[in-house]
């Protein structure tokens, strides 16, 4: 069955840190890609970042360019998002998403298996 499970949220300053994690379970990275999306109550759901299967590429929101950083740990079969400089702005729900195949991209319906979600609050 496949499962995506994120972990590493929490409450954090303003120009914090924290690093989400993405763990995929039932299927192997090397042939999905993985998406990292947010929401807020009444919006919604944004796509912020992605990484592509196999190696092919990353893409990121202009909202989060230059403070966030997406990557991958194939053999722990395990996406991270790191989130640097953050701001109020950025509080939200995170989910990570799984679609089969290399596209990156950072629309929500293009993606077919969604995690639980983890909370970021940014606030002082």
């Amino acid at each position: 069955q496949l499962q995506l499970v994120e972990s590493g949220g929490g409450l954090v300053q303003p120009g914090g840190s924290l690093r989400l994690s993405c763990a995929a379970s039932g299927f192997t990275l090397d042939y999905y890609t993985i998406g990292w999306f947010r929401q807020v109550p009444g919006k919604e759901r944004a796509g912020v970042s992605c990484i592509s299967s196999r190696g092919g590429g990353t893409n990121l929101a202009d909202s989060v360019k230059g403070r966030f950083t997406i990557s991958s740990d194939n053999a722990k079969n395990t996406v991270y998002l790191q989130m640097n400089s953050l701001k109020p702005e950025d509080t939200a729900m995170y989910y990570c998403a799984a679609r089969f195949g290399r596209l990156c991209s950072l629309y929500s319906y293009e993606y077919d298996y969604w995690g639980q979600g983890a909370q970021v609050t940014v606030s002082s």
